[in-house]
């Protein structure tokens, strides 16, 4: 997921990963999907980042269990919202999911994105 935008992924990086959930799909022993949640300076909220499917099994479900799968994880762990930055083209998809726009579209990364958020 970084090479694409050519962030470099450093023993730093790593380290603020630390604390993360990392939810990740696989079919049979290949790792087709993955999705961190990272808990928030405010205790009931959570924020998804870096979800990403791989290329093949795009369109076929990967994404909305892992976000169904994510979000029934965090309620059990107590959050009771998740926030997340959507890329421009998934917008649609975190709407279909239930997760509604906050604010205008702003870029991160060089590509635009929308702010959304669930109540959980």
């Amino acid at each position: 997921m970084r090479e694409p935008l050519r962030l470099e992924f450093d023993k730093e990086s790593l380290a603020r990963e630390y604390e993360d959930f990392h939810i990740a799909a696989y079919a049979g022993n290949e790792l087709v999907g993955i999705l961190l949640l990272k808990p928030g300076l405010q205790k009931e909220i959570i924020k998804m980042r870096q979800v990403a499917v791989h290329d093949e099994w795009q369109g076929k479900g990967v994404g909305k269990e892992m976000v169904k799968f994510s979000e029934e994880f965090a309620y059990r762990k107590g959050f009771k919202k998740i926030e997340l930055n959507a890329r421009d083209t998934a917008v649609k998809f975190y709407g279909s999911l239930g997760y509604t726009i906050q604010g205008e579209m702003f870029y991160e990364v060089g590509i635009p994105h929308k702010k959304m958020y669930k109540i959980l």
